[in-house]
């Protein structure tokens, strides 16, 4: 039975609809093709955010090609026809970097998911996320050999023993937990008082995402949770994480902070949720507006009152 609280069509981080140009990657002299056009664009990011500006409303900055342009090419996708390429502007000299960020500035990515539009937001994402895995894989975790770019960005080949590597995304599961028009929520070492979240972590080699609820949210807070529901799911570049929104049941008990990572858990009254969910709860403060966690919050408040 379908639920009667619909999800928008899109929320931050969602909804880009960039052509990944999947059929043009294997051809290296239609990759220099693109690259040499005028019309090509490049969007860049650093490790302090995205390369944005202020124009015409907020939007990442699209700029010509470095001059020169660097080793291997980056190949974003297709906007419109035109080629879109991502630069890492920690690979810039510091001249080239000055002429690229002329006119822009530089947005941290949770910032941006909330400032730009959600297409623009799901694109920074695309960009953040594979700058930091070619960041991170410039050597070969078979052998150790130095790696170079394919596919025009999709890949790190070996020169040494062949292997190719491909970008990675992690799985985390995130829920809500309910009982009795209770949320189960829980806030994380570090977490200043009074700040809350869904329950959520990665799932485990062998495990499937249902599997991961169940097993999560009993480590977490020794609470059993069953019939786990799949909701949606939404990349999450912080590094590399595509959160898995899920609902899940439970028959109660007291919670308990078990492993470590929790500083408190516990059941939340609908009347506190539904108050923090409209900022009128000083005593609870929920996740940002650009999360699934938050999503699914409002999504729980919302079929509590169908």
């Amino acid at each position: 039975m379908s639920s009667p609280v619909q999800l928008p069509a899109a929320w931050p981080f969602t909804g880009m609809a960039l052509d990944r140009a999947s059929s043009e990657r294997e051809d290296p002299a239609r990759i220099g093709q693109l690259r040499e056009d005028p019309d090509a664009r490049a969007v860049a990011a650093g490790r302090d955010g995205v390369l944005v500006c202020d124009r015409a409303g907020t939007a990442l900055l699209r700029a010509r090609l470095p001059d020169p342009p660097g080793p291997e090419p980056i190949l974003l996708g297709l906007e419109r026809g035109t080629a879109l390429f991502a630069v890492d502007l920690e690979e810039l000299p510091a001249s080239e970097r000055a002429a690229m960020t002329d006119g822009g500035r530089v947005l941290a990515l949770r910032e941006a998911g909330a400032a730009l539009p959600h297409s623009e937001a799901g694109l920074a994402a695309y960009l953040v996320a594979l700058l930091n895995w070619h960041r991170s894989h410039r050597f070969c975790a078979n052998c150790g050999a130095a790696t170079a770019i394919g596919q025009a960005g999709y890949s790190r080949r070996c020169p040494r023993c062949e292997t190719v590597h491909f970008p990675r995304t992690d799985p985390v599961v995130i829920m809500t937990v309910e009982h009795q028009r209770r949320l189960l929520l829980g806030r994380r070492v570090g977490w200043p008082a009074g700040r809350g979240s869904l329950l959520a972590g990665f799932v485990s080699p062998g495990e499937s995402a249902e599997e991961a609820v169940i097993r999560e949210v009993h480590e977490e807070s020794g609470i059993l949770a069953h019939d786990p529901r799949f909701v949606t799911s939404q990349p999450w570049p912080f590094p590399s994480s595509l959160m898995l929104g899920f609902e899940a049941q439970s028959d109660g008990g007291e919670p308990h902070a078990r492993d470590g990572e929790l500083e408190e858990v516990g059941w939340f009254a609908f009347e506190a949720v539904r108050a923090a969910a409209q900022d009128r709860n000083p005593d609870l403060q929920l996740p940002p507006r650009v999360s699934v966690a938050r999503l699914l919050i409002e999504r729980w408040v919302a079929l509590q009152l169908a």
